[in-house]
């Protein structure tokens, strides 16, 4: 087939790690092939407007209401089988958008960064006998059922622990590729930490901790602040709160009163130069993130993970030892005062990222991508 390729790449969820993620294979192809024409949907608002706010709503309020609930149903073969009918339901009635939408852009490939338009595009493909190539970027340390469709040509994976765990859910070998999770390229490249340090007037030598609450400021971050009060060690903060408006502002009275430095910011571009000049950070463990803050070596403090994806990334992370896992962020300065006190578990840690890290992730999938919309026909 001559002429531009044309790529399409599926999430769900505007401000997600599988939203990052399909970014950062996209800006990869298009470092690659500027002249590759690409194409990101949020594959749920799409094909489901109404439904997509309904369901995330729902989401949310499971999350943080009944962490069990979603535990149970999270990676249960049972509740996946009892699913089937109403997935192929949803599936058959969302393939005429499909069509419509392949017939339109004509795609040389699909990568999809979420399970759930992945499954509707395997899906697809098998309905209409198409040899679009599809290609599958898990984002996070659980291969879950979900993912296991017969019509999907490559697995990218974070690690090779997860190629064999998803191996043994069936999938064939030649199909796996543990190039790790995507993101944004720019995380490779070096900062300077004085100039950034001095532009943010931070004081050199004093141990920097970064807290993140993900894109969307969950997670316990007041109790964090209130626990890092009482570490012995003088330390300075650097506070994201993302999207979450209510947190920002609340923080935002919150730090006049604090006795430490903290810096406190909305939803950021520069996050790598903020990693860049930390020397741990407290965070959520969403997969994205993580594959960031590997690549630039710091050590994880990881605080309530939350059922689902988020205790699978923690097991994994913690078994790696790359970080500590704390259920209690009232005690978070324990930890943070003990780490401080002993360098040699620190450089240990750091050692570890650089081992399991995968820096090259998304310039190994986009050339993967490439050369499959190459041979499409």
């Amino acid at each position: 087939m001559s002429g531009h390729k044309r790529i399409i790449l599926m999430y769900i969820s505007d401000v997600s790690g599988h939203r990052n993620a399909a970014v950062a294979v996209e800006r990869a192809i298009k470092l690659l092939s500027p002249e590759t024409e690409t194409l990101g949907i949020n594959a749920f608002s799409y094909t489901n407007p109404i439904s997509e706010k309904i369901i995330n709503s729902i989401y949310m309020g499971v999350i943080k209401r009944m962490p069990k609930i979603w535990d149970y149903l999270y990676d249960n073969p049972e509740v996946a089988r009892r699913l089937q009918k109403i997935k192929d339901s949803i599936h058959k009635a969302n393939s005429p958008k499909f069509q419509a939408l392949f017939d339109k852009f004509k795609p040389d490939a699909i990568v999809c960064t979420q399970a759930f338009p992945c499954g509707m595009v395997a899906d697809y493909k098998k309905m209409y006998n198409s040899n679009i190539p599809l290609v599958a970027v898990l984002t996070d340390y659980a291969p879950h059922s979900y993912w296991i469709y017969d019509t999907i040509n490559y697995y990218i994976t974070p690690s090779e622990d997860i190629a064999l765990r998803l191996i043994k859910k069936g999938v064939t070998h030649d199909k796996v590729r543990p190039f790790g999770i995507p993101f944004d390229p720019k995380f490779n490249s070096p900062v300077e930490p004085y100039r950034i340090m001095h532009r943010l007037k931070l004081e050199l030598g004093v141990p920097t901790v970064l807290v993140m609450g993900g894109g969307q400021g969950l997670g316990p971050v007041k109790a964090i602040i209130d626990s890092l009060e009482k570490a012995k060690f003088p330390l300075q903060e650097i506070i994201i709160a993302g999207t979450n408006q209510k947190l920002y502002k609340s923080l935002k009275k919150k730090i006049k009163r604090s006795k430490k430095k903290i810096l406190l910011f909305g939803y950021v571009n520069n996050i790598h130069e903020l990693m860049g000049i930390s020397d741990i950070i407290i965070t959520k463990p969403g997969g994205v993130t993580t594959a960031e803050v590997l690549t630039k070596r710091i050590p994880m403090v990881i605080v309530n993970p939350l059922p689902g994806q988020e205790i699978s990334n923690t097991s994994y992370l913690v078994e790696k030892g790359v970080a500590v896992k704390s259920d209690d962020p009232k005690k978070i300065h324990l930890i943070i005062d003990e780490l401080l006190s002993n360098p040699g578990k620190l450089s240990r840690m750091r050692e570890a990222a650089a081992y399991i890290g995968k820096p090259q992730s998304s310039m190994n999938i986009a050339k993967l991508v490439l050369k499959l919309a190459q041979r499409h026909v």
